[in-house]
């Protein structure tokens, strides 16, 4: 039955209970990664699959209902051509930002995928342990999100904007690239056996809506529109544009802590909505604290069309008995209230 309830939410068919996985639920939080990890840089620890497979497999001893796989959001990046090296409280930075239409002429446009087959080996190692058991999740990063760590921007909106400004040939075509190359990525990954799939537009969150309209949506819309082989989950963060998220053809949309889940289910009754457990409540509260939040979570969800999650991700200061009081708390929820 476990291995079933993802993809039957996702299916919109009723289930016993919700699912329950979470953003970064393999990472540096879990002090099992941090010894299968030991000392290797980041960016050499995703490209060992043997260790990238046993570290996507980590949160099976939780009880999660979905294994995600584990690797960066620049993997395609690199694919396409473009080199990223992970700065230390900085996270990653391309060894050459995009600066012209000659820099992203030189992307692929559909990386060859023996340009990221440790992933590919990574996704059929995990496959094959879990031998159905339970489902596995691929992500990508959403274009402006993607194009943002393309320039060296990162999370400084202002510094993406100001090159959006200034470049906007470079930047219409440096998004319509990143468009391409995922729909080429993410079906590869389908073909060789994934079973969802999450976009990442983490950074699109703090945009102005004349913005989201222009660098955001038409991206989520076309990518989910050209990708019906598995069901996908748009996440953005705290995004406060959730008619345009809903609107975005994607099965399931994710919430933060600004969103009334109980209400989105209401309005978008045709959707299936994942979270919205506070990822700084995980991190700070005491194992009762999250496990109350969840309780609050699951009747506001109402049990159906819902899938247990965070707001964001993991912290790495995120405590395991937080995040085992998580999971259990779903696994043992016996249905609303009232």
């Amino acid at each position: 039955m476990t291995a079933d309830l993802l993809r039957a939410t996702l299916a919109g068919q009723p289930t016993p209970r919700p699912p329950v996985w979470a953003m970064r639920q393999a990472g540096r939080w879990d002090p099992e990664f941090q010894r299968l990890r030991g000392q290797l840089d980041f960016f050499a620890f995703t490209q060992k699959p043997d260790l990238a497979a046993a570290a996507s497999l980590l949160p099976r001893r939780f009880g999660v209902d979905a294994i995600i796989l584990f690797y960066d959001i620049t993997t395609l990046a690199v694919a396409m051509g473009l080199p990223f090296q992970m700065v230390p409280e900085a996270g990653p930075r391309p060894v050459t930002p995009i600066r012209s239409l000659a820099d992203v002429d030189r992307l692929a446009p559909e990386p060859d995928p023996a340009r990221y087959g440790f992933l590919l080996e990574v996704l059929d190692r995990v496959r094959r342990e879990l031998a159905g058991a339970l489902p596995i999740l691929v992500f990508a990063g959403a274009p402006f999100t993607l194009a943002s760590y393309c320039l060296g921007a990162g999370s400084d909106i202002a510094a993406t904007r100001r090159f959006a400004a200034d470049q906007p040939q470079v930047w219409s075509r440096l998004l319509g690239r990143i468009e391409t190359a995922t729909v080429s990525f993410i079906r590869t990954l389908a073909q060789n056996g994934a079973d969802a799939w999450q976009l990442f537009d983490s950074w699109a969150g703090s945009l102005a809506r004349e913005e989201y309209l222009a660098w955001a949506h038409p991206h989520h819309r076309s990518l989910f529109a050209a990708l019906p082989e598995i069901p996908g989950i748009l996440f953005v963060k705290e995004g406060p544009e959730l008619d345009l998220m809903a609107a975005s053809g994607a099965q399931a949309v994710s919430l933060g802590t600004r969103h009334d889940l109980a209400d989105a289910l209401r309005q978008w009754p045709e959707l299936i909505f994942q979270g919205n457990v506070s990822d700084e409540l995980l991190r700070a509260g005491s194992p009762a604290d999250v496990a109350a939040a969840t309780r609050r979570c699951l009747e506001a969800g109402g049990g159906q069309r819902h899938i247990v999650n965070l707001s964001h991700g993991c912290d790495r200061a995120t405590p395991v008995a937080n995040f085992q009081a998580l999971v259990d708390t779903v696994r043992n929820w016996t249905g609303p209230s009232s």
